[in-house]
């Protein structure tokens, strides 16, 4: 089965990264918004144990923090996506780097960036024209950050919460 790793943002940002994401980003109806701690990736049943021991490890070592978006930014060249800039990126490094230590065997195809994806699967002629009016737009969101989520992806697509891990206080 295909799992991941995920933090949802607060309803607030929510709301905000939906308002651009139903009209530009494909993956609107499989997942709420979301920041990825690490991308899909397949794990056999047998090694779900482990896996959820070790998120909980994680947890238990890891402090609530808040996030703050300030503004829209792109992976372009690279990749046709744009995206909500997080400006403190510092723990959410570490996060990621604590929950990969498990998961070495599956290799990240990109450079973590912490982000929340707002438009994806644009030709270069829509990115250009949605980054260009995005990025004059003026963003101050935040949302405390005091849990995240492993999720994996059923037969059609969508993406379901398997559990929940809250981080300490």
């Amino acid at each position: 089965m295909k799992y991941s790793v995920v933090i949802f943002p607060s309803s607030k940002v929510q709301e905000t990264a939906n308002s651009y994401r139903k009209r530009y980003d494909t993956a609107y109806a499989h997942i709420p918004p979301y920041i990825r701690l690490k991308e899909a990736f397949d794990l056999e049943e047998g090694k779900l144990p482990q896996l959820v021991s070790h998120l909980q490890q994680v947890a238990d070592t890891t402090s609530a923090f808040s996030a703050r978006f300030h503004r829209v930014s792109t992976f372009h060249p690279t990749n046709n996506v744009i995206y909500l800039a997080i400006q403190n990126k510092e723990p959410f490094v570490e996060l990621h780097e604590k929950i990969t230590t498990c998961c070495a065997e599956s290799k990240e195809l990109y450079a973590f960036v912490p982000h929340l994806t707002i438009g994806r699967d644009l030709t270069d002629d829509e990115l250009k024209d949605v980054y260009g009016q995005l990025s004059m737009a003026k963003f101050d969101l935040t949302s405390e950050i005091d849990r995240f989520h492993l999720i994996y992806e059923l037969a059609d697509g969508i993406w379901s919460v398997y559990q929940t891990f809250l981080l300490k206080k």
